[in-house]
């Protein structure tokens, strides 16, 4: 996602950290220096303050003076002369040279020499603050010069260079101190926008598959905030939905039932009628032959009657399994049995079909393969569907030949949501022109196998009802050694 929130977050906070040390830099650069002039200024005058307080208490003891400003000059790096109207040195802190210097700008200021060369800071009757050069050493000073209540003159001077460099060196020390927290800054934004987008991008996952009808999706993260609430809230509708959907399935099919129902229904009537009677024929006409032949003793021998009495009995269960089949296939087509949408396991619904046909297996010395190992569920009326996969079984074991080999297999499409079953055995091909018919009642291809094994041509209509009410996808497939049945169910 090139507009993750992720992303989103790290760059609108990166962007702030940068910001923010861009601008403290230029502020720093710029208004420093001039915060350390105004802050010598205040300096100066607190040390001017000291000295006229000093003088006034003590009478011009420049002595005591000194000690009393002896902190506050060690502190601020400042230097400062006195000077009486004599022009004699009263009292100083600095070196003899320095003196020197310092008295010279004090009678150039005195004389009103000085003051074009220097920027004046501030002023009153008492002193003038200036920034200035200084003539004889070349230094740059901040210099507050004036007269005190005893009428002696005074210069404070510090240096600016000082200044200068500190500000250096605090503008390069915040500058690495800057660069230190913008790496830091950057990992903890880059963590936290993860911590915090994470949910939101799994939420949106979520919604994917929900809008997918994927209701399998839940949110995991978890949390007591706001996007906690939401994602239990995802949850519950996710729940909620699902039971929906399922509801709606099967509403719609009813509608569905509802709207062919008429129509079909004198159709199938017709069809159901011509197709009984000419199915019963044959079972009927053997019934009652050989019925008559006991009746009329035609053969005395024990093991005749006994064949006479199993091939009716054995009419009988082939006419009682067709009329059961004809009954449920009717129901089927006029839209008489109820169908419940339900979510199940598919590959244990096939697992168990083929252990209850263990015994058909050994007898047929079939070799049934399939993998049962991994779950997978789909959305059908389970009963229905163990119609379907049972006739696709009980087929592939009455055309089974070759190599005997029962393939059974459970493709998912992922794409189309749809779950494919096949169930593949060895054996001859169904003719081309047949493929279309076997859906169609009563119809086989080879009657005297399907009367062999008990067929009555019903099987696969049954699945075509039951496929088309679930409005599925299904089919054969001719392969060159045998043939392939399958039918597709919703995954999701």
């Amino acid at each position: 996602m090139n507009r993750s929130i992720k992303r989103q977050i790290a760059t609108i906070f990166i962007g702030l950290v940068v910001a923010i040390m861009l601008i403290s830099t230029f502020i720093n650069s710029q208004f420093l220096e001039r915060y350390y002039v105004y802050n010598k200024q205040e300096t100066l005058i607190n040390v001017y303050k000291k000295m006229e307080k000093a003088v006034k208490d003590t009478g011009s003891s420049y002595e005591d003076m000194g000690e009393e400003l002896s902190k506050v000059i060690e502190v601020s790096n400042i230097m400062y002369v006195v000077m009486g109207n004599n022009q004699q040195v009263l009292y100083s802190t600095s070196s003899e040279r320095q003196v020197k210097e310092m008295c010279s700008q004090l009678v150039g200021y005195l004389l009103n020499i000085n003051q074009a060369k220097g920027k004046l800071l501030k002023e009153n009757d008492n002193y003038e603050i200036r920034s200035t050069k200084d003539i004889i050493g070349g230094g740059e000073y901040i210099e507050m010069w004036g007269t005190l209540s005893d009428g002696s003159n005074f210069l404070i001077r510090s240096p600016l260079e000082s200044i200068r460099e500190s500000v250096v060196l605090s503008n390069q020390f915040m500058i690495f101190i800057m660069l230190i927290m913008a790496v830091v800054g950057c990992v903890f934004v880059w963590y936290f926008s993860r911590r915090i987008a994470n949910p939101i991008l799994e939420l949106a996952a979520i919604s994917e598959r929900m809008a997918d009808l994927d209701f399998e999706a839940k949110y995991t993260s978890g949390g007591e905030n706001e996007i906690g609430v939401l994602g239990e809230n995802f949850n519950v509708m996710s729940e909620k939905l699902e039971q929906t959907v399922s509801e709606l399935k099967s509403a719609n099919y009813e509608l569905q039932k509802d709207i062919e129902k008429k129509e079909k229904m004198e159709t199938m009537r017709t069809e159901f009628i011509g197709n009984v009677s000419h199915e019963l024929k044959t079972p009927i006409a053997l019934i009652q032959g050989y019925a008559e032949g006991l009746k009329e003793g035609i053969s005395d021998d024990p093991e005749s009657r006994a064949f006479y009495c199993d091939v009716i009995m054995d009419e009988a269960a082939k006419m009682n399994k067709m009329v059961r089949n004809l009954l449920t296939l009717n129901q089927l087509e006029l839209g008489q049995e109820e169908v419940s949408f339900e979510r199940f396991d598919v590959m244990q619904l096939i697992q168990g079909i083929v252990q209850s046909c263990d015994i058909l297996i050994q007898q047929k010395e079939a070799d049934v393969r399939m993998d049962t190992s991994q779950s997978v569920y789909v959305w059908a009326d389970e009963w229905k569907v163990e119609q379907v996969f049972r006739n696709y079984f009980s087929n592939a074991l009455n055309h089974l030949e070759g190599e005997n080999v029962i393939d059974i297999r459970v493709v998912v499409n992922e794409e189309k949501g749809t779950a494919r079953i096949s169930v593949f055995n060895t054996g001859k091909q169904i003719p081309q022109e047949d493929i279309d018919q076997i859906w169609n009642k009563f119809y086989k291809v080879d009657k005297a196998r399907t009367r062999e094994y008990g067929g009555n041509g019903i099987g696969l209509s049954i699945v075509k009802a039951i496929m088309d009410s679930f409005q599925k996808e299904y089919g054969v497939k001719n392969y060159n050694n045998g043939v392939e049945f399958w039918f597709e169910l919703d995954v999701r």
